[in-house]
């Protein structure tokens, strides 16, 4: 077997989760809907969850009017729930965060406000390239 490049990262964030946004996109506050490549798809009473660097999508409550009541995919940057990288570290953030982007991944916003995990940063260059600093 190779390598996988996937971390596993405990999951933090869940379905109809209210999570804060930290880019500069319009959007303030979000409420996930489902996650993106859940492979629990079709599993009964399942309640799906997220981690760090998992896409998301999400409807936006709190924000400028024209992003607001819209279904918009996003990407966990940061979660509340302990997690543990491979060298044996545990990781927790203050709060969970996500930075809304394409279907295809490209962030919409220019910049990100606050640290993000490092498995977002790796999984996703393009939100790297925007982030302040990597935790």
């Amino acid at each position: 077997m190779g390598v996988s490049h996937r971390y596993h990262v405990t999951p933090g964030v869940f379905a109809n989760s209210l999570v804060s946004v930290v880019d500069n996109s319009g959007a303030k506050v979000a409420r996930v809907i489902s996650v993106i490549g859940n492979r629990s798809h079709g599993v009964h009473r399942k309640i799906h969850n997220a981690g760090v660097g998992d896409m998301i999508v999400v409807s936006v409550v709190e924000g400028r009017p024209e992003v607001r009541k819209q279904k918009l995919r996003a990407i966990v940057v940061r979660q509340r729930r302990p997690f543990r990288r491979h060298d044996g570290t545990w990781v927790a953030f203050d709060d969970n965060a996500v930075v809304i982007v394409s279907e295809e991944g490209q962030p919409k916003g220019t910049e990100i406000h606050g640290p993000i995990a490092m498995e977002a940063a790796q999984r996703w260059p393009q939100i790297a390239s925007l982030a302040a600093l990597v935790i």
